[in-house]
């Protein structure tokens, strides 16, 4: 492939928006969510396609009942931070609430703070038809989105609880006309949480970009997970849609009481845990 600066075009070092177009229907797409260096750079090196700076990080990092509180300059400052520890994974981050619903162009000019000051790569915005004309302005000006449907944390109050979506089928073909409308603004994926593995696989066949599950059942493009609740560092009960593919939770707890068992008994730090004179 050219450049069109002169010369050969080096390799691409992250997973770019067309690559992961072009992943519809042939290679599942594998996406968790990060909100810091040491986690991002082991997510990276683990092997992930596309990590997610969710908004989520209101309830995983700063023990909000909600995402509502999360601001812009948070995703921002978590941005920065998780880009410093990729080289190959995507970076996307959420659109914190009251963000870009007030127009499109409050929707461009938050969208371009988090390129420009969160070293994003795209942005995810939660809303169907009703946010097409945003998700038009933003691609508009060169800032790719990802969708969302289904269960949207912002609205929760709307909503009246974190509760799965799409059970009827009226609200079913609303999602999928939702879906539609979103692709044909100019989204590059979808992200479809808390909905009937049915309704999920007819949105995904669909729409020509990928979709990503989270509690949407197998036959999505793709699977994202929140990054504490696939290791189990959140201890107790996880959501039904969860595989806990750790207890780390555990672990960090059996750790830090070793640690200050030690300390209280004088065992560390041992002679090879200081330096000589």
């Amino acid at each position: 492939m050219d450049n069109v600066y002169g010369g050969s075009a080096a390799p691409a070092k992250r997973l770019t928006v067309p690559e992961i177009r072009a992943r519809k229907g042939k290679s599942p797409l594998a996406v968790v969510t990060a909100y810091d260096f040491t986690m991002a750079r082991l997510v990276e090196e683990a092997g992930v396609d596309v990590v997610l700076v969710g908004d989520s990080l209101g309830m995983v990092v700063q023990g909000q009942g909600n995402t509502l509180t999360v601001t812009l300059e948070e995703m921002c400052y978590h941005g920065r931070a998780v880009a410093r520890a990729t080289r190959r994974a995507h970076l996307v981050g959420d659109m914190p609430f009251m963000s870009y619903q007030v127009s499109p162009a409050h929707a461009v000019e938050s969208g371009g703070r988090m390129l420009k000051e969160g070293a994003f790569e795209s942005v995810k915005l939660e809303g169907g038809g009703e946010f097409a004309e945003h998700v038009r302005s933003l691609v508009r000006v060169g800032i790719p989105v990802m969708g969302h449907l289904g269960l949207l944390p912002q609205s929760v109050h709307a909503l009246g609880g974190f509760h799965v979506q799409g059970r009827s089928a009226e609200a079913a073909q609303k999602m999928v006309r939702d879906a539609q409308a979103l692709e044909e603004a100019g989204a590059y994926s979808i992200v479809l949480e808390a909905i009937p593995p049915d309704v999920a696989a007819e949105i995904t066949a669909a729409v020509r970009v990928p979709t990503i599950g989270i509690g949407a059942g197998p036959r999505c493009d793709g699977q994202v997970l929140v990054i504490s609740d696939l290791l189990g560092l959140a201890r107790g009960q996880s959501p039904r849609f969860v595989k806990r593919y750790a207890e780390l939770g555990d672990a960090v707890v059996r750790a830090v009481s070793a640690y200050v068992g030690e300390v209280r008994g004088g065992a560390f730090p041992a002679p090879e845990h200081t330096y000589k004179s």
